[in-house]
């Protein structure tokens, strides 16, 4: 089966999206039509910004969405998902690539998801650190002992968990986690605890954007982030995707499914080749591979 996946935060660099821009007239008009969603020329920001810029929560969540979106509605005809899946943020991209929402809805979505999420780091101070080479078992543990706010974030890969919290908790965690044999314990330059409880006044903003806009049922099932297995029931996709800014990503479990499920040829769309070094390290038997344009 043939399969999508869509990527998140992170994966943003200064250009992107200018190839598709200059090569491809639809590609023009959706750049131009989400400027004005947005209210600001977000495409000066996406060709020519500084990664400074690029790296606002408010900026990166709708380029990614954008990049991601309108290089799967330029491949037209020749883009039929089977089943798609995105890390995080990618999971609006995905949905709109699935017929759930429409671009408009998506990027309205994003933009306000963006802003609010921006607004509940700015109540707390928090941020994030990526764990390399222990069992997820060892770091769950780890993050239950420590007073404060910490928890398993981001199951990117084996060996690869990304934990969230206040700084203070993340400090002390990094600290214990390297003596019980963390290859790295490195705290992430981001700006706060996605995917934890600190992030539950950006949820229920969310949830009410969520409320007010049109879902489709998909037109081929969604894997998502919280239950980490196809999801075929707008309203269900809904609630997943409100309780995913305060649950972990589980990005592995997610394409272990995918591929128990049948998938075997997954493509990246968007910005960066970061899910398909993911890929590699969750499963080599199956193909991930980056859209290409003849």
């Amino acid at each position: 089966m043939k399969a999508y996946i869509f990527p998140g935060q992170g994966a943003q660099f200064t250009g992107m999206g200018l190839d598709l821009y200059e090569k491809f007239p639809l590609a023009q008009e959706l750049f131009e039509k989400a400027n004005n969603i947005l209210g600001f020329s977000i495409t000066d920001i996406m060709f020519e910004g500084t990664p400074e810029q690029l790296k606002e929560t408010k900026v990166t969540q709708p380029a990614i969405f954008l990049h991601s979106v309108i290089m799967a509605k330029v491949l037209g005809a020749d883009f039929k998902p089977e089943m798609v899946a995105g890390h995080s943020l990618g999971e609006f991209s995905a949905l709109v690539a699935n017929g759930v929402l429409s671009f408009e809805d998506g990027l309205k979505l994003v933009s306000q998801r963006a802003l609010a999420m921006q607004k509940a780091c700015e109540i707390q101070p928090s941020t994030m650190a990526a764990v390399l080479g222990l069992e997820d078992n060892i770091v769950e543990e780890v993050c239950k002992e420590i007073d404060g706010v910490v928890v398993a974030a981001n199951y990117n890969c084996p060996g690869q968990l990304v934990i969230s919290g206040s700084i203070e908790a993340i400090n002390k965690a990094c600290e214990i986690l390297t003596e019980k044999g963390a290859r790295r314990a490195l705290v992430l330059p981001v700006g706060g605890a996605f995917h934890s409880p600190l992030m539950e006044p950006a949820r229920e903003e969310l949830a009410n954007a969520i409320k007010n806009t049109t879902f489709n049922e998909p037109t081929c099932p969604i894997y998502q982030n919280v239950p980490a297995c196809a999801v075929n029931s707008a309203n269900e996709i809904k609630e997943n995707l409100v309780a995913q800014l305060t649950a972990p990503v589980k990005w592995t479990q997610t394409i272990q499914s995918m591929i128990k499920d049948g998938g075997k040829e997954f493509t990246e769309v968007g910005p960066g080749r970061v899910l398909q070094g993911l890929m590699r390290k969750i499963d080599r038997s199956v193909t991930a591979n980056g859209v290409v344009f003849e």
